[in-house]
């Protein structure tokens, strides 16, 4: 007899597939859902079906067979057969859809379970001819090629709970389920939910197509089977679609806004033949970050599993890369940004085929592009050397370019937002209130500053006015310095805060207007990220870790602000400039002392 020896023995190596890395259970089972859009589907249904085991203690009901089934064009036995095999399909290497790799149906399926069983049919459920892949059997070398597909009947409990039997369609089943991660219908129904609803998004939106969710008991008597049952929702990850899954009150409005970044278009050369690479960006509006600790709210809590840059290929979604944001930082969640470019760059961009990621474009999000350049060489000249070796990552570079631009300048804009509610509690409250008592009582000693004149001989509705114009100066909606002017004019303050883009190195910028000094704090300034921010932002929702590194950085960004005015004295010359700045010094401190002591 002889001793064969396959270069690929076939039962090690789907053994091997099986790990190919899915994300989770999601992402294989929007695999199937490609199929069925790209076959033309106008109704996508996700069928879990639950039995229940007997644990230790109580009975429980675990996940126990999934099936997708769609109303597509069904496929031929030809066709059934060749869905099956690995890396084989009618559209491999046809750029015109959201497939072509020939690995989604059979490479999904195993990643997640045993047994695979398709049933398709074009003229009727009746006609269906089923065909399947068999893990045990692949290991025990009993299944060496895809069986040819029979005519068999659909199993009357796929029958019952689908809703969605046409005259054309395919139903796909998996059983022996033994990788998925969750283990019952609905957490894989509400964990698939956010993810499904993000990658169809602009299906689901222009109603091209309807994705159903469904969960049941298959123990259920037929007549007494409940199926819990309802539809995918956009998840747009930029907040510009309306009736999304976003919380209330944004389910129906957009939450984010473009602003002043308009779409922009990208063409790119690739094989002698040019494309375009749509980007877009947003940014939250003022009332999805207003009153206290937005972040904690529903809505803030639904922005936080949507961060990241979007990546969209044929306007499905592959990636939310992270890789372009820091999940540390809660305003992240703040804005959003979508590169969407078509398949025909996918081996520009890096599209895996299993289209979770584009590894090319990804890993421009950690390269730093100062790296790239050589002694005294600028940017566009290594972008000319790059050009000139006819370097692919040429027209990355200036797609990563323009998104890293854009994301610091957003990320400065939502920094310098500014809420129209009363302070958090964890912001000292009262500062404006002590600092105005600190105020009357030099007053009533004498010391009048340009202010006072003003607080006495403007009306308030003048005073009012000032004070306003000055925080919109500042960056303020005209609502919010309406609302701020009009609380420092009614509570008779002396103070009002604002955060700012400052255009001077200074920390802080003061103006005395309607009869209130305002002080601008500039949210460029390392300061302000050493100090103000640090011990200001969502402080709710983060744990004592985080909030003694918080105190620490804290302590020590106040530190290096006393050593930076120190070493600002040191540096002045002998004479009246160093004179000046002591005295400068010994007039803050005496003053700092009558407002920071204690009653």
């Amino acid at each position: 007899m002889e001793n064969t020896h396959d270069i690929v023995p076939t039962h090690l190596v789907v053994n091997a597939m099986r790990d190919n890395g899915y994300k989770n259970a999601a992402y294989a089972i929007a695999e199937l859902m490609d199929n069925s859009i790209q076959a033309g589907a106008t109704i996508v249904e996700l069928l879990c079906g639950e039995r229940t085991e007997q644990l230790k203690q109580r009975a429980r009901a675990r996940i126990s067979e999934i099936a997708v089934l769609d109303n597509g064009h069904g496929m031929t036995s030809a066709v059934l057969q060749m869905a099956l095999q690995f890396g084989n399909g009618t559209r491999l290497n046809d750029f015109s859809g959201i497939g072509r790799f020939g690995m989604g149906l059979p490479n999904s399926s195993i990643s997640q379970a045993r047994r695979v069983e398709v049933w398709s049919w074009k003229n009727g459920s009746e006609s269906a001819i089923y065909s399947y892949l068999d893990i045990d059997e692949i290991e025990k070398s009993q299944l060496k090629s895809v069986p040819t597909p029979i005519s068999k009947e659909i199993p009357s409990i796929w029958k019952e709970v689908g809703s969605n039997f046409g005259m054309t369609g395919t139903l796909v089943v998996w059983t022996n389920i033994d990788k998925i991660m969750w283990r019952t219908a609905s957490s894989i129904i509400d964990n698939s939910e956010l993810i499904i609803g993000r990658m169809y998004r602009y299906f689901l939106a222009d109603d091209s197509v309807l994705i159903k969710l469904k969960s049941f008991d298959m123990n259920a008597m037929p007549m007494l089977r409940q199926i819990s049952s309802r539809n995918a929702l956009p998840n747009d990850p930029l907040y510009l679609l309306r009736k999304t899954s976003c919380p209330e009150p944004f389910s129906s409005e957009p939450m984010f806004e473009h602003g002043e970044f308009q779409n922009t278009e990208f063409k790119i050369n690739f094989n002698n033949k040019n494309y375009i690479v749509m980007v877009k960006f947003s940014y939250a509006k003022e009332s999805a970050r207003s009153g206290y600790n937005p972040g904690s709210r529903p809505h803030g809590k639904h922005a936080a599993k949507n961060l990241g840059v979007s990546i969209v290929r044929a306007n499905r979604e592959l990636d939310l890369d992270t890789s372009w944001s820091d999940p540390s930082d809660p305003r992240d969640r703040w804005w959003g940004v979508e590169v969407n470019f078509p398949p025909e760059l996918d081996d520009l961009f890096g599209v895996t085929n299993n289209k979770q990621s584009a590894r090319n474009f990804s890993e421009l999000a950690k390269v730093d592009l100062e790296s790239l350049l050589e002694d005294g060489q600028t940017i566009a000249s290594a972008k000319e050397d790059l050009d000139e070796n006819e370097d692919p990552r040429l027209p990355l570079i200036e797609l990563a370019q323009h998104i890293r631009k854009n994301i610091s300048t957003i990320r400065r804009l939502i920094k310098a937002q500014t809420t129209t509610e009363p302070k958090k509690r964890h912001e000292s409250p009262h500062s404006e209130e002590k600092g105005t008592e600190a105020t009357r009582k030099r007053q009533n000693e004498g010391y009048e500053g340009k202010s006072d004149t003003q607080e006495k001989t403007l009306p308030p509705d003048e005073r009012e006015k000032e004070i306003a114009d000055v925080l919109k100066e500042a960056g303020a909606t005209t609502e919010v310095a309406r609302i701020l002017a009009a609380r420092t004019v009614k509570q008779n303050l002396k103070y009002t805060f604002i955060k700012s883009n400052l255009s001077t190195p200074a920390f802080f910028d003061v103006q005395s207007r309607g009869g209130a000094i305002i002080l601008s704090l500039n949210v460029d300034h390392p300061a302000y990220n050493h100090l103000i921010e640090l011990l200001q932002y969502d402080l709710d929702e983060v744990n004592e870790s985080v909030l003694r590194t918080r105190l620490m950085k804290a302590r020590e960004g106040l530190e290096l602000l006393l050593m930076a005015w120190a070493r600002y004295e040191d540096e002045q010359p002998d004479g009246q400039r160093r004179t000046k700045a002591q005295e400068a010094r010994w007039d803050w401190g005496r003053m700092a002392r009558e407002f920071l002591v204690d009653e």
